[in-house]
This record gives structure tokens, C-alpha cells and sequence, in this order.
């Protein structure tokens, strides 16, 4: 059975963005980033919402990338070799290969998409996340603390949950990013 696997870059005070929307301050560093990549080795699938998607549908155009770093390109390579899943009502189309839409997001499918994958399932996006949290479909959590506190925005974990949580794994990084790598105790 996969691990189904959430990962986000949050301020230190809990958004994966601003009031505004913005997170630019969340821009990894090459040290952050060819980790980041070494995780998203082992994902088979990622499960977005639209807005998600939509962000990161640019890494979907690799003629964009030549000018950037081997790991900025590393990543891109990683990302368009995955299968996406977008959850979405509104998305008519979608912008990039092995990506299909789906209008809802059912728990009992992304039980039996565990159930039958190989490798790991991410699930990205805050909102999308808060519905697979809820539904106990979580494993893990992957948690990229940014120094920076932004004072308000979209949380990057549901208000009305709780989970007791085993911490599996943590690594500080040099621009004072922190990871933590948290399993899901039932």
C-alpha cells in the first residue's frame, strides 16, 4: 500500500501563503530544493487542487528551465515523469501530460488509489489536503518551516482536526528552513 504523503512550505506561523495570496517568500534554495527533489523521487502520483495545479503546471514546460539551475531542471524532469490527479469543477482542460481532472474528491477512490499504487501519493494544496486529513487518509506530513512570518493568509493545516502525530524525521537547512517530517498515528 502507497503512503499517501503531504508536503508544504509554511511561514513559521502556519501559511502556505499571505493575505494577498503571495508565497514568494516560500522560494526554495538550491540546498531546499535538491532535497525536496530527493523526496519527490519516490512519488508515483500527485493529487492537486486547481489553484495548486495551476501553479505548478509550469514546471510541465521544460524549454522554460534551460537557463536554470541542474536542480531546478532536476525537479521538472521528476515532476512531468509523475501521474497528476486535479480535483476541480471549474478546470475544463488540463496543460500537462499523465495529468487527468477529477470533479470530486472522493476518500473511498484515493483508499483504493493507495491501495493499488507503488509508490507514493502527495497530496498538495492546503484545501485539498484539509478533505484527505479529515478522511484519515493521511500518512505522512512533510512540513518546510520558512523563517518568515506573514501574519495571516491560508493555513497550511485545517482548524477543526486533530491528529497525534509521530515526528519521523527533521533537518535544518542553511537559509534557516526547517523539515519535519511528521507519521500519522492512528
Amino acid at each position: 500500500m502507497a503512503r499517501l504523503i503531504y508536503s508544504t512550505i509554511a511561514s513559521l506561523d502556519g501559511y502556505v501563503a499571505d493575505e494577498n495570496g503571495n508565497f514568494d517568500w516560500a522560494a526554495p534554495d538550491d540546498e531546499v530544493h535538491a532535497f525536496v527533489n530527493d523526496l519527490e523521487r519516490t512519488v508515483g502520483t500527485y493529487l492537486y487542487g486547481r489553484r495548486m495545479y495551476e501553479v505548478m503546471a509550469f514546471w510541465e514546460a521544460a524549454e522554460l528551465l534551460a537557463d536554470k539551475t541542474p536542480v531546478v531542471r532536476d525537479f521538472a524532469r521528476i515532476w512531468q515523469s509523475a501521474h497528476k490527479i486535479v480535483y476541480s469543477r471549474k478546470l475544463e482542460s488540463v496543460s500537462s501530460a499523465r495529468t487527468r481532472i477529477e470533479r470530486d474528491f472522493e476518500p473511498e477512490a484515493v483508499k483504493q488509489m493507495k491501495a493499488a499504487a507503488e509508490r507514493a501519493i502527495t497530496v498538495g494544496g492546503s484545501h485539498l489536503a484539509a478533505q484527505a486529513i479529515k478522511a484519515g487518509l493521511v500518512d505522512e506530513i512533510h512540513l518546510f518551516v520558512t523563517p518568515v512570518v506573514v501574519g495571516g493568509g491560508n493555513p497550511s493545516l485545517p482548524d477543526d482536526v486533530r491528529m497525534k502525530l509521530e515526528l519521523l524525521d527533521e533537518r535544518r537547512f542553511g537559509n534557516g528552513v526547517v523539515h519535519l517530517r511528521y507519521r500519522v498515528r492512528t
